[in-house]
């Protein structure tokens, strides 16, 4: 089989509610929520993507999708005239009356994209994880296996067993897999290091003839969730036809030993915040600089940041932090802090270890802390937020588990 002759269709599951993100999730879909001061989640997925030169791309969407559906199109148009494309796909009740059931019935419901494309190889991945990964190091070890689906793997530390799906191995070769369990209380860790298992990574390979196959059978069951990593994954294993790909093996253009083999799932609150705070180090856990595997998202125009000073000639001042285009420190203080476009910062205030969204203003003398802030929120003069969780919890706000305040878009202080 000539590996370089393999036609791929990438599928991008970006229907998901991310009710654990609630309030950033209020009012767009989990694949849409900004990251990183210009990116929104699901411009990984596809950066990762285009970057391993897989150019017909289908993304299924769903749950209040206009967000994510706009960054689409104004964001990501490929080539037509060599055939490429990232078209957004929402759900079209094409079989029943039902919406997507779950990851499985979404490939399902949306068979016409495959039966259009006639792929050899299906790439399936999530649009909500923080990583880089070259797809078609995975396709090939998917061919050279032979398996019929393979599932990438990405390692992690024993004690965080019950928060992943579980890829359990045959001792005997630990690329076979012989079951999936999800959050299990305890597993089986890597035979080279006991101190590690493998978790899905919800990115998978299949080739296309079996994926349609165990689709039709899937939606024939009762006894189904309809779901890519519980159902579909399993009927694979179960038949002795899946594989893992351990995601330690993917070696990505202009990574480094610190950065190669990041990847967070950014599901809940606390993870997003870590993840953003992940960007920050002099030499970032996860490094956007990367020019040899660039990181693609929507142009904004705005003007470039500035550091000025305040009218009582204090100067504006930012340390281990991400200016996007279009902000202002004005005569105020921002260390260790994401601070998305056209941001503004007063004078005398100061944001400290915090995410600030695109068009929030601090004013003169508010302070900002350990806080999550979504777009278009105003902190008024003299305001504190983020140092009292009581103050914070009595404003109606949600404070996380490990301190981390959140205000939703468009909050209006009293």
């Amino acid at each position: 089989m000539n590996m370089a002759r393999e036609k791929v269709l990438a599928i991008v599951l970006a229907g998901g509610e991310g009710k654990r993100l609630m309030p950033l999730t209020e009012d767009r879909a989990k694949p849409a929520v900004p990251f990183g001061g210009t990116y929104r989640l699901i411009d990984f997925a596809l950066s990762n993507l285009v970057n391993s030169r897989y150019l017909q791309i289908v993304v299924l969407t769903q749950y209040k999708s206009h967000s994510l559906d706009r960054h689409l199109s104004e964001t990501w148009r490929l080539s037509t005239l060599l055939g490429n494309y990232i078209a957004s796909v929402p759900a079209q009740q094409r079989h029943g009356k039902d919406w997507f059931l779950g990851s499985a019935n979404a490939i399902f419901q949306s068979m016409n994209l495959i039966d259009d494309a006639r792929p050899d190889i299906v790439v399936v991945v999530g649009a909500d994880h923080v990583y880089r990964m070259d797809f078609s190091q995975m396709v090939d070890f998917h061919i050279a296996s032979g398996a019929k689906a393979t599932v990438a793997g990405v390692r992690q530390p024993l004690e965080l067993v019950k928060s992943f799906g579980v890829i359990e191995t045959d001792p005997n070769d630990p690329t076979k897999i012989t079951q999936f369990v999800e959050k299990p209380d305890s597993t089986r860790p890597l035979e080279d290091d006991p101190t590690q298992f493998l978790a899905s990574m919800g990115n998978y390979v299949f080739s296309t003839d079996a994926l349609v196959e165990a689709l039709r059978q899937d939606e024939a069951r009762e006894d189904t969730d309809h779901d890519m990593g519980g159902d579909i994954m399993p009927y694979f294993a179960d038949r002795g036809e899946a594989v893992v790909y351990d995601f330690t093996n993917n070696d990505v253009p202009g990574s480094t030993d610190r950065d190669r083999q990041y990847w967070r799932d950014v599901g809940t609150l606390d993870s997003y915040y870590d993840s953003h705070m992940d960007l920050l180090r002099p030499m970032p856990v996860f490094n956007l600089y990367n020019e040899a595997w660039p990181l693609y998202t929507h142009q904004v125009t705005a003007p470039p940041a500035k550091l000025v000073r305040g009218p009582y000639q204090e100067g504006g001042v930012a340390t281990d932090s991400i200016l996007s285009p279009g902000v202002i420190v004005a005569g105020s203080r921002v260390q260790e802090s994401v601070l998305s476009p056209n941001v503004f910062v007063g004078n005398h205030a100061r944001v400290d270890k915090s995410v600030l969204l695109q068009g929030v203003r601090v004013e003169e003398d508010a302070v900002v802390e350990r806080c999550i802030v979504d777009k278009n929120v105003v902190v008024p003069p003299g305001v504190r937020v983020g140092v009292s969780a009581e103050e914070d919890r009595a404003r109606g706000l949600h404070v996380t588990d490990s301190g981390i305040t959140v205000i939703p878009k468009n909050y209006k202080f009293e």
